[in-house]
């Protein structure tokens, strides 16, 4: 027997069209979602490499394990955000103020898989080697990430640097372009993702202190040292190759967002309204979900079923607190079921379950029952009718990747919620947390 005999509403990402993304179940399509974005944007494919998805398509995300695609794609899902550097990939643009360096445009080829990643050398002087971006226009209290891909060349050795300006003082983060380690820096928060063929996407994130939109240029360069951005050139062919840049207002890197002459902004992903009243069993189910957050961000995040108002609705919710996770059941505007607890860390994939019968609430996480309440009352008939990747009204989405999710028309039993929410093998549990296997 499968568990997922007695799904309603399944959706594993696999099928979609401009506007849709079908689920496997029902097979009469009132289980698909309505998919919208104002944008194109881009995604990771099946052959790790970045490819841009037309607007209103929802993007199938294939998650990147140490470099290695993985076989089962996410449904990715994300903000608004703008690229504010204008020549992404063009450095060979006056855009990019040079010092004591050179590019060779469309050297090699890059994480999109076309030959147009350059190349930036060293000359021959001692002096720091580096490309220095447009000003950006910043505001006091807000975070602003720095995203860059990164491949060795003759030089293994790559820095970013941020002006002072804005920020209280300047900050140099180092990296190991043959291992993608970060080497020293200090003032920021970074992050490495490993990708195909040698590149590595290395990210910087830091808080203003100031408003301003003078001296806050970013630099990118080579260097010999780990504590200094300073080299001494050997000749003209020696480098390292970039691509990609992006400076974004967030606190965490959202997916590339290429720009050629101006600012580019990429609409929030928006991805609700599966199902009817018959998908769902008022007096009793479950709501399933395989997901994972993009960032511990501490900002809302819910996915419900609902009548698509907040008093009536079964839902989880990452909440202001670093990993903080809370499943509630709400009936008639009052809670019947209501529990919080912390995640390990909500970036990684986590199986979560929320079963409400009347007297008979339950919790669990990867395998564990968390949370029980045997006190409170289930729906009235015909209430509930749809399944959405927000809080019920259309507010606060939810934003990460999506695995799986469903919705059960009978309340399981805890042998079949352990089953449900445990990992199939030692191989998935180690990949959803992104650990490597030797």
């Amino acid at each position: 027997m499968s568990k997922y005999d007695n799904a309603s509403l399944v959706q594993i990402p696999s099928g979609y069209k401009a506007g849709t993304l079908y689920s496997v179940l029902p097979a009469n399509g009132d289980g698909d979602f309505d998919f919208t974005r104002a944008s194109i944007a881009t995604r990771v494919n099946a052959e790790g490499l970045i490819e841009t998805v037309a607007s209103g398509v929802p993007r199938l995300d294939y998650p990147l394990l140490n470099g290695v695609v993985q076989s089962c794609p996410a449904l990715l899902l994300e903000p608004s955000r703008t690229n504010t550097f204008t020549y992404s990939d063009a450095f060979d643009n006056a855009y990019w103020t040079k010092t004591a360096s050179t590019i060779t445009a469309n050297d090699t080829i890059s994480p999109n898989g076309s030959l147009n990643a350059d190349k930036l050398h060293t000359n021959t002087s001692s002096a720091e080697h580096s490309v220095l971006s447009g000003n950006q226009s910043i505001v006091s209290g807000t975070n602003y990430t720095v995203s860059l891909f990164a491949k060795a060349a003759e030089k293994k050795f790559l820095f970013i640097g941020w002006n002072s300006a804005g920020f209280g003082s300047p900050a140099t983060s180092f990296f190991d372009l043959t291992t993608g380690e970060y080497l020293a820096g200090s003032g920021q928060t970074i992050t490495v993702e490993k990708f195909p063929n040698g590149w590595y996407r290395f990210t910087t994130t830091r808080t203003a202190n100031a408003t301003t939109s003078t001296n806050t240029g970013i630099r990118i360069g080579l260097c010999d040292g780990l504590s200094t951005s300073i080299t001494t050139g050997s000749n003209t062919i020696d480098g390292i190759y970039i691509y990609g840049a992006q400076f974004e207002s967030g606190s965490y890197p959202t997916s590339y967002i290429p720009t050629s002459g101006s600012t580019v902004a990429r609409a929030a992903d928006v991805c609700n309204g599966a199902g009817t009243s018959a998908e769902f069993n008022d007096s009793e189910g479950v709501l399933f979900a395989e997901i994972s957050a993009l960032a511990n961000d501490t900002t809302e995040r819910y996915i419900s079923i609902s009548d698509g108002t907040l008093n009536n609705r079964v839902y989880f919710w990452y909440y202001s607190v670093t990993n903080g996770l809370a499943f509630a059941v709400w009936n008639n505007g009052a809670a019947q079921f209501f529990s919080t607890t912390v995640l390990n860390n909500d970036t990684t994939n986590n199986k979560l379950a929320i079963k409400y019968k009347a007297n008979d609430f339950a919790m669990w996480i990867n395998g564990y029952e968390i949370a029980t309440d045997s006190s409170g009352t289930a729906f009235d008939a015909g209430v509930l009718n749809r399944l959405s990747f927000d809080r019920a009204d259309g507010g606060l989405d939810f934003y990460g990747k999506t695995k799986q999710v469903i919705a059960f028309d009978a309340a399981l039993t805890d042998e079949e919620l352990e089953d449900l929410t445990s990992w199939d093998s030692f191989e998935e549990m180690a990949a959803s947390q992104f650990y490597t296997l030797y």
